[in-house]
C-alpha cells in the first residue's frame, strides 16, 4: 500500500506571505525582461510603486510623490497665432451680431415706411387717377334740326381716351343727409333740384353737383353745374347775378345761404375754378354765351355767416 504524502499545514498569514513573495518575484522577472529589451528604463521599483493592502485582493499602485507631470509648453509663435485666431473669431462673432441687429433695424424702418405710405388719412376722399380736363356742361348749341350733343371738340384729342375712362370710373356716392338736394336763386328765378354728378345724363335732370366737391356748409368748394340753353335752361341768367345776391342750397337737414362775390368768363379748360378752397364756398358753372357755348361762366359765392 502506497505511503500517503503529508501536505504541510500553513496558516493563513503564511499563505498570504508566500503568494506575495511569488508575485514580487514574478514582477521582478518582468521588469528585468522589459529593461533588457529596452521597453522600460531602469527605475527603482520601490520608489516608483509600492504595494499595499491585502495581497489576495491585488496590489494598489501609487504614484511616487517626487514624480510630477510637466504641463506641455507652447512656443511663443504658436501662442501668438492662437491669440490672433481667437481675436478674429471674436471679431467675426461681433460682426454677425451687428449685422443681425442692423438687419432688424432696417426691416423695422422699411415696415414703418410702408405703413406710412399705405395709411389713409381719416378725412381722405376718393381721388380719381385723372381729374377733369374741361369744365362740365360743354355741348354744341342747339340749332334747327340739330339737337345739342356733348362737345368732344373741347377735349384735346390725345386725352379723349383718358377722359372717357375717367368719366366711366366715377361712382355716384351713397345718398346722405348732408348732400345738396336743391338750389334757389331769387334774383334770377332759379328753383331746381340738385343731383349727384355733372355728366351729360345727370344734367338732363337738373343741376349737377361735381363728384368729390364739398357738401353744403362744409369747408371746401361746392361745385354746381347746369345748362343754359337746353334741358330747362336752368342757368340761362347766371350772367345777371350781381355781387351780394344770395344763393340758398338745401340739404335734408339744413339750408345754407351763400353770397355772390364774383362772376368770371373762363375758357372750358380752366378747370382750376373747381379746385378745393379752405373756406366754405360755392361755384356755379354753365356754358356761355347763350346758344354759342364756346366758353363758360363761373359765379363764385361765399357761405353767409
Amino acid at each position: 500500500m502506497a505511503k500517503k504524502s503529508k501536505t504541510p499545514e500553513l496558516s493563513e498569514s503564511e499563505l498570504r506571505r508566500l503568494l506575495l513573495d511569488k508575485r514580487r518575484a514574478d514582477r521582478a522577472r518582468r521588469l528585468q525582461a522589459f529593461t533588457k529589451s529596452g521597453e522600460l528604463l531602469s527605475v527603482d521599483a520601490q520608489r516608483a510603486e509600492r504595494a499595499e493592502g491585502d495581497p489576495l485582493r491585488g496590489l494598489k499602485v501609487h504614484e511616487a510623490p517626487e514624480l510630477k507631470l510637466k504641463s506641455p509648453t507652447l512656443s511663443s509663435r504658436r501662442s501668438w497665432v492662437d491669440r490672433m485666431l481667437l481675436a478674429v473669431e471674436l471679431l467675426a462673432a461681433a460682426g454677425l451680431i451687428y449685422i443681425f441687429f442692423d438687419g432688424l433695424s432696417v426691416l423695422n424702418m422699411l415696415n414703418r415706411e410702408f405703413a406710412e405710405a399705405f395709411a389713409v388719412p381719416s378725412n381722405a376722399s376718393p381721388t380719381p387717377l385723372m381729374g377733369p380736363v374741361v369744365l362740365p356742361s360743354g355741348h354744341t348749341p342747339p340749332t334747327a334740326g340739330q339737337p345739342a350733343q356733348p362737345n368732344e371738340a373741347e377735349i384735346p384729342e390725345h386725352l379723349r381716351p383718358q377722359v372717357q375712362a375717367y368719366m366711366a370710373a366715377i361712382e355716384i356716392p351713397t345718398p346722405g343727409p348732408q348732400q345738396a338736394l336743391g338750389i334757389r336763386v331769387e334774383a334770377i328765378g332759379v328753383n331746381a333740384p340738385i343731383v349727384q354728378g355733372d355728366g351729360w345724363e345727370e344734367l338732363k335732370r337738373g343741376v349737377g353737383q361735381h363728384i368729390g366737391s364739398a357738401n353744403p356748409g362744409q369747408a371746401g368748394n361746392l361745385v354746381l353745374t347746369g345748362h343754359n340753353d337746353i334741358y330747362g335752361e336752368v342757368f340761362r341768367d347766371l350772367d345777371q347775378l350781381e355781387e351780394g345776391d344770395e344763393i340758398v342750397i338745401y340739404s335734408a337737414n339744413n339750408n345754407y345761404t351763400y353770397v355772390v362775390a364774383e362772376t368770371r368768363i373762363v375758357e372750358p379748360t380752366e378747370v382750376e375754378v373747381m379746385e378745393a378752397t379752405p373756406n366754405a364756398t360755392l361755384t356755379l358753372i354753365s356754358c356761355y354765351p347763350y346758344r354759342v357755348d364756346t366758353q363758360r361762366i363761373a359765379v363764385f359765392a361765399e357761405l353767409k355767416e
